[in-house]
């Protein structure tokens, strides 16, 4: 397919919060601007993504739009028709709806493409379904486990999806100076470190790593103790620091807090462990440790499965299960050629797999095509 010289592309989001799926938005915009096309953002005014979007340097304009009233539909109205856009790129539910609902009042609206990224299930409703499969020309999914299930459960056309997994930065993502790190970061030099990088959200499993962490310290025949570093902020954070106390850790777990830069948190740690329980595509900051050369455990919930394979590649357990989490952190850590191997080979997988080129060139392949009506 031979293509355009650009493409206006009109990217919607209305969360307010920050993550993987916020990440995903700008680096695959910053991308798409390099390669000549013209790219917007259009969020609400106290979104997160929209200081955030000054780093990538992605034109923003904000609207009323964090909620699905009358007021978002018509800001979003009145955007749409006086811009028009070869594509429009929606990717939360409130922006889903009022970009859809706004569209059916224009004469000739652009397509929509709905980016799905996370594994949470769709409501399976008529609106729900004219919003997916009418409203939207195409879905595009972070992970191949998101698109079978809107097949298989939502029922919606195989034709009308396409998974389109999330890319990195492998050149800014790749191993450090872990003594190096530490010492810059002010962390102490003594003994293993076991991190996490993500948002404090319920589902991303904090509290069940430090009830596991809690069984590590205590049974723990060696000295010096590990540490844990909890990377991120969040609507759990007070609960976290709670929970913390109360198992009596505060002086093992260090609380960073969000980082706008998470490489020398990672070059930091000795393995990465990601215990989510639910909404899950494919995080991104599985990716970014395994990408830096981390041994990394995880749960085999959403997308994750298309990334780690276990006893190859890193360590799966059971959602919720902090006594699983627990025996699979110490195996790492008591057993170091087995952590050498799997981060060796979580380095190959994201090597050979995790590239940003991937993703935008099959993403610009897929708006080519949803702007030419083919």
């Amino acid at each position: 397919m031979n293509m355009p010289s650009s493409l206006r592309i009109l990217h919607t989001e209305s969360s307010l919060g920050w993550g993987g799926q916020e990440i995903r938005l700008l680096s695959e915009s910053r991308a798409m601007i390099e390669r000549g096309h013209e790219v917007r953002l259009l969020c609400p005014p106290d979104s997160r993504i929209r200081t955030a979007a000054d780093r990538y340097q992605i034109p923003v304009t904000i609207a009323p739009m964090g909620r699905k009233n009358l007021t978002g539909l018509l800001a979003v109205r009145s955007w749409l028709a006086a811009h028009p856009a070869d594509v429009v790129v929606t990717h939360s539910s409130t922006d889903s709806w009022l970009v859809a609902l706004a569209s059916q009042t224009l004469s000739r609206p652009a397509p929509i493409v709905r980016l799905r990224h996370v594994s949470t299930a769709v409501p399976d409703n008529p609106p729900t379904r004219w919003l997916y499969t009418r409203a939207c020309r195409h879905i595009v999914t972070t992970g191949q486990a998101i698109r079978t299930r809107l097949i298989e459960v939502n029922r919606y056309p195989e034709a009308q999806i396409t998974s389109i997994p999330t890319g990195i930065d492998l050149d800014r993502f790749s191993p450090g100076d872990r003594h190096a790190a530490r010492s810059a970061l002010g962390l102490p030099d003594d003994g293993p470190v076991i991190g996490i990088v993500a948002t404090l959200r319920s589902w991303k499993g904090h509290s069940f790593l430090l009830e596991a962490f809690k069984e590590i310290v205590d049974t723990s025949r060696e000295l010096p103790l590990p540490r844990l570093v909890v990377v991120g902020d969040g609507p759990q954070e007070e609960n976290l620091h709670r929970q913390a106390g109360e198992l009596n850790l505060r002086q093992r777990v260090h609380f960073s807090g969000y980082q706008t830069d998470p490489v020398p948190w990672l070059h930091a740690l000795d393995l990465f462990a990601l215990p989510s329980h639910g909404n899950e595509g494919v995080p991104q900051a599985l990716m970014q440790a395994m990408a830096c050369g981390l041994p990394v455990v995880s749960t085999p919930v959403g997308a994750i499965p298309e990334i780690i394979v276990n006893e190859e590649n890193g360590l799966l357990v059971r959602p919720k299960d902090s006594p699983s989490l627990a025996n699979a952190i110490k195996r790492l850590l008591h057993e170091p050629m087995l952590g050498e191997r799997l981060a060796q080979a979580a380095l190959r997988t994201a090597r050979e797999r995790f590239g940003m080129e991937p993703m935008v060139r099959e993403m610009e392949t897929l708006l080519t095509r949803i702007a030419r009506g083919i």
